[in-house]
């Protein structure tokens, strides 16, 4: 953790400049959901009384009741039994109000007679595919509610899901939620060990899972792993499988009484369900940060202010149309799925792709294809599969897919550096589409700081203003904004509808991990850096963890990554901060490369590779930002190590300088990744070591 009681913590340091900016397209400035007069309307609206503003947008929904009391909100504050520890803080929306968040995302489409409407254009990675309609969809999600109460879950039971992107787990997802049960979406590439800790900690009453999936061109078998994950958890009464790989995985392991195929059971049920209207407070999910920093947290959302904040971001920042086809690429366990692929998306009525494999398979322009197949208008993905595409296409997409049907790009999960930001703009969005760059986190449930794409000046690798009714801050340790031009941390200073309520089980982390450090304030602390610019727009600066000291200089990850991918040679970069006896820090750049060595397989020739690079990337950063910055250390590396969302887990490359050890790293998308690191720092050791003798 970065010490912020030194006399530099105030603020971080400032250092990248980006001056190119977007305006938003005439055209769009006029038929956008949100107009810039709509914009000036709704932001004096909501600082008003954004109470009143996010009543307003509630009124998109569908309620059985109405809600007697719109907002309350009872803050962290000193405990009167207990001066010396505050209380647990706790929020309420539309209380009172009931609905069925299902029935919002599905039935009530059907009944306006959209019915006919696709909702989903299925891709699998084999390359089968399928439509569904929103009434086929009602049908689906009917069946699986059935089911589900034929299973014996009930009202706030738990239900794990272990999916890959499929039909049946949206189907699933949201026949939990139809019955007022409790999903917890978890990657189906997680371990048993990983799946273990989401099923024992939620104390589910049924695990959804597959026979197999396909991943990187091959059927892998899952169910197993869902065995391990379960052994000896009695309160798992049945594990629910869908068969997907099908011969390709057999001998599927099977306890009988215990598991029941999807095929028996949900194939079986009626197809019609009489939903029930539960109160807004409901729970609807449980969604577990990645672990990058110690245990993962179980955070509860609950299902009417969610959803209200989902469906009307989506529709304000995606700028959602009746012949929208929408894309978001992330998996379905990822939170930006459950807003953006799931619920924001569904509850406006819109089309969407939903694509169950990786991007490379079975080559790198697969995502390409899917565009050009179903004329996909609006394609929202995370920065670091951008930046793969730049190694993947170091010259430029070829004019081989007709990506024209595209109007609006988006970006989730990290900062955007401006040089990855202008590749998209340029060779995805083919110079016409607007960039919607948005900052939300798992905790916030939705979007908070987004541009809106009819109204506002766009400056890559900026996230822009606050949506209306989001009020966002960036402040000093002290809790004071600090001025245009500076750096801090990034706050959140008034309550808001997505906002989660709890930490399943621990209420107490709840209040300590994100409500305590500026409880006087009352302040939500993101954990995350910011800067505001010379017109007070917000740039991200990462995890506050992430922020490395030099010489008493404090320095964004972010802007550095951003320095050496702007450089021709590197395609993606990660930073972390390592010991060094002189400066207390040191800044250690882990580079991919645009074109990789010849001999990829050999990590000598990827420490050769650095050796060429190292003099160039030190001198570029160092004419990017500053001297102050420039990289002890240049390691170049075939991958880096991420969280299925798309995140660097920075620690993880300090941890493997160090040769400490590397802590929990079941939330990595590809834990070999660690493997190949290791060996080319292995080899760079022993290279040095044979130069000192």
């Amino acid at each position: 953790m970065v010490d912020l009681s030194t006399p530099h913590a105030a603020t971080i340091a400032n250092l990248l400049t980006e001056d190119r900016t977007f305006p938003a397209p005439p055209q769009l400035a006029r038929t956008a959901n949100v107009t810039p007069t709509d914009d000036a309307l709704l932001r004096a609206e909501a600082d008003a009384d954004h109470v009143a503003f996010w009543e307003r947008a509630a009124e998109r929904l569908e309620w059985a009741e109405p809600w007697h009391t719109a907002h309350t909100w009872a803050p962290a504050v000193p405990d009167p039994q207990d001066p010396e520890r505050l209380t647990v803080p706790r929020a309420e929306w539309f209380a009172g109000g009931r609905l069925n968040v299902a029935v919002n995302c599905v039935d009530r489409h059907v009944a306006a007679g959209r019915g006919d409407k696709v909702a989903l254009h299925f891709e699998g990675e084999p390359g089968d595919r399928r439509s569904v309609t929103y009434a086929e969809l009602q049908r689906e999600v009917s069946r699986a509610a059935n089911a589900l109460t034929a299973l014996g879950v009930g009202r706030g039971d738990r239900v794990v899901v272990y999916l890959p992107v499929l039909v049946e787990t949206i189907v699933i997802t949201l026949a939990v939620a139809r019955i007022g049960a409790i999903h917890s979406l978890v990657f189906g590439g997680f371990s048993a060990e990983a799946l273990r800790f989401r099923v024992q900690d939620t104390g589910a009453r049924v695990v959804v899972t597959s026979d197999g999936q396909f991943r990187r061109g091959a059927a892998v078998p899952t169910k197993a792993t869902a065995d391990a994950a379960v052994a000896g958890l009695e309160h798992v009464e049945h594990v629910l499988v869908v068969g997907r790989t099908g011969e390709q995985t057999p001998d599927v392991p099977w306890t009988e009484g215990r598991d029941v195929w999807w095929h028996d059971v949900v194939g079986s049920a009626l197809d019609v369900h009489e939903a029930e209207a539960f109160d807004a407070e409901t729970p609807l999910f449980i969604i577990y940060t990645s672990g990058t920093t110690g245990r993962p947290k179980g955070l509860v959302h609950t299902s009417g202010g969610y959803l209200t904040h989902a469906a009307w971001s989506h529709w304000a920042v995606f700028d959602a149309r009746d012949d929208d086809v929408y894309w978001c690429t992330a998996d379905l366990a990822w939170v930006t799925a459950h807003t953006y692929e799931i619920y924001g998306p569904l509850a406006n009525g819109v089309t969407q792709v939903i694509y169950e494999g990786t991007p490379s398979t079975p080559h790198p322009g697969r995502h390409w294809e899917i565009i050009e197949r179903y004329g996909v208008t609006t394609y929202y993905t995370a920065p670091t599969l951008i930046r793969t595409f730049m190694t993947w296409f170091p010259d430029g997409l070829p004019a081989t897919w007709d990506l024209s049907s595209l109007r609006l790009l988006g970006t989730v999960g990290e900062s955007i550096n401006p040089e990855a930001w202008v590749w998209f703009h340029e060779q995805v969005g083919r110079g016409r589409a607007p960039i919607v760059d948005t900052w939300w986190q798992s905790e916030t449930g939705a979007a908070m700081v987004a541009p809106l794409p009819g109204v506002t000046t766009l400056k890559p690798g900026s996230a822009t203003q606050p949506l209306p009714g989001i009020s966002v801050k960036v402040v000093d340790e002290h809790g004071t904004e600090v001025p245009h031009g500076s750096g801090g941390l990034l706050v959140v200073d008034r309550t808001w509808p997505g906002m989660a309520r709890t930490v399943w089980g621990d209420p107490e982390r709840f209040r300590d991990a994100y409500w305590a450090r500026f409880a006087a304030q009352g302040y939500y602390f993101a954990g995350d850096g910011a800067r505001y610019d010379a017109e007070g727009d917000i740039w991200l600066l990462g995890r506050v963890d992430d922020v490395i000291n030099v010489s008493g200089h404090r320095l964004s990850t972010i802007e550095i990554e951003s320095a050496l991918v702007s450089h021709p040679l590197v395609g993606e970069a990660g930073v972390a901060g390592v010991d060094d006896p002189t400066t207390g820090q040191a800044v250690a750049a882990f580079v991919i490369p645009a074109r990789p060595p010849a001999a990829a397989d050999d990590a000598a020739a990827w420490v050769a590779h650095a050796v060429e690079l190292t003099a160039a990337l030190r001198a570029h950063v160092a004419r990017e930002i500053g001297p102050i910055a420039k990289p002890r250390d240049v390691v170049v590396v075939p991958d880096l190590p991420k969280t299925r969302s798309g995140k660097i887990m920075r620690r993880l490359l300090a941890d493997l300088v160090a040769g400490g050890s590397l802590g929990d790293v079941t939330s990595l998308q590809d834990p070999e990744a660690l493997t190949r690191i290791e060996a080319v720092l292995a080899a760079r050791r022993s290279q040095q070591k044979e130069t000192v003798q």
